[in-house]
């Protein structure tokens, strides 16, 4: 994993694998990736079902919070979801954006988009639609957004700083996001780090929630706040697919935490430096 493109390959393989797998299975794993554990309940993903404009053909529970919960969608908005999947998040913007609103999801990997399209066609969803790209240069225009949503898909991608660059060209001025991601605070054990599973599966490719926010801040956002926070605990029987009981032990009390966070950020009304508006 030396390099960005390396990283980018072991993303796209693994969620093309995870694509065709059984929902159960990936809520039972890390973001679907890594190993499977055998204790009953989802590492990070919380319950979108109780949201209206669910579908359940479409939920492959990889999140890690609820960004459409928060990203306060209204009558009429353009949306773009970053690392849409099989279109959980784009459906339930839809019905928050309506019929003369407007959901873009965008996504790497080719059998996501294959599956979010044959989703939305089922639906006949005639404002929502599917294409293939990376989020850190987005297939869209600039200035075209008024919301942009992602869940548990930024720490997926090496060039976090690049994502971010290209959430802010997209948004029209005043536009926001919300997006829930994972952070750390301290740091992981290097078997973790090193761990290409892990790496597909939104851990070890984390980053200090500090720099996190300060990445935010540095490109242009303001109004910074977090919406919601909880605790990620991962399953002694995933841990142990990569670290020794003793390694386990000192990494359940070096006071390291993995975090799902949602985090809202507007881009400026006014005009910043030449060029960005």
């Amino acid at each position: 994993m030396s390099t960005d493109e390396q990283k980018k390959a072991i993303v796209m393989q693994k969620y093309s694998e995870i694509a065709l797998q059984d929902r159960a299975m990936n809520q039972a794993s890390c973001c679907g990736a890594g190993g499977c554990s055998t204790e009953v309940y989802n590492i990070m993903s919380d319950d979108y079902t109780q949201m209206e404009g669910y579908n359940a053909a479409a939920d492959l529970g990889l999140g890690c919070g609820l960004p459409t919960e928060f990203a306060k969608i209204k009558k009429g908005d353009t949306v773009i979801d970053l690392g849409s999947g099989a279109g959980n998040d784009c459906f339930i913007a839809r019905h928050q954006t309506g019929e003369t609103g407007k959901v873009i999801g965008i996504d790497f990997t080719p059998a996501m988009i294959a599956q979010a399209r044959a989703n939305a066609e089922k639906l006949q969803f005639h404002n929502v639609e599917f294409r293939q790209g990376d989020i850190e240069n987005m297939p869209v225009s600039a200035n075209m957004a008024d919301v942009v949503v992602s869940n548990c898909v930024l720490n997926l991608v090496p060039n976090k700083d690049g994502v971010l660059k290209d959430i802010f060209r997209v948004l029209k001025p005043g536009g926001h996001f919300s997006i829930s991601d994972i952070v750390l605070e301290g740091t992981l054990p290097p078997a973790i780090q090193q761990a290409a599973e892990m790496y597909a599966g939104c851990v070890s490719g984390a980053i200090l929630k500090a720099e996190y926010l300060s990445l935010i801040e540095k490109n242009g956002f303001e109004n910074i706040s977090i919406q919601k926070e909880k605790i990620i605990t991962i399953p002694d029987d995933i841990l142990q697919q990569y670290l020794s009981a003793d390694e386990i032990a000192g990494f359940r009390t070096s006071g390291t935490g993995i975090f799902s966070i949602t985090v809202f950020a507007q881009k400026p009304t006014a005009c910043c430096p030449p060029g960005c508006c």
